[in-house]
């Protein structure tokens, strides 16, 4: 059965450019490990809430933009061995340190979710 990982990140506004550079250098890594497709939303229409929020979720500072994300896999078992292959290279590729990343991944937000329903 397909999965799904989705991600709510906090950007700065100036680095719109460098972080969708920055997805395109790593998709085809994922696609490569079996990951079937990746969106990237650059926030355009996100409201503040009454209780909670995707700015609160990521605690959005001045000058930066939310961005939701989301990759399919075509199942659980093939996202968890890519995510073990990932996590081994990132200890020796200086392209996977936080420093490296275009956002604050303390911040971020994510989860991986068995889909409900999916329409194509």
């Amino acid at each position: 059965m397909a999965y799904i990982d989705g991600f709510l990140i906090p950007v700065r506004s100036e680095d719109r450019e460098k972080y969708r550079e920055h997805e395109l250098k790593w998709w085809p890594a994922f696609r490569d490990l079996g990951a079937l497709t990746l969106v990237a939303g650059w926030g355009d229409d996100v409201p503040p809430g009454k209780h909670t929020d995707f700015l609160r979720a990521v605690d959005l500072q001045e000058g930066e933009t939310v961005v939701f994300c989301w990759m399919t896999w075509p199942d659980k078992d093939t996202r968890d061995a890519a995510y073990k292959k990932m996590m081994e290279r990132s200890e020796t590729d200086p392209g996977m340190t936080p420093d490296a990343m275009p956002f604050d991944g303390k911040r971020m937000v994510y989860g991986g979710f068995t889909p409900l329903i999916m329409e194509g």
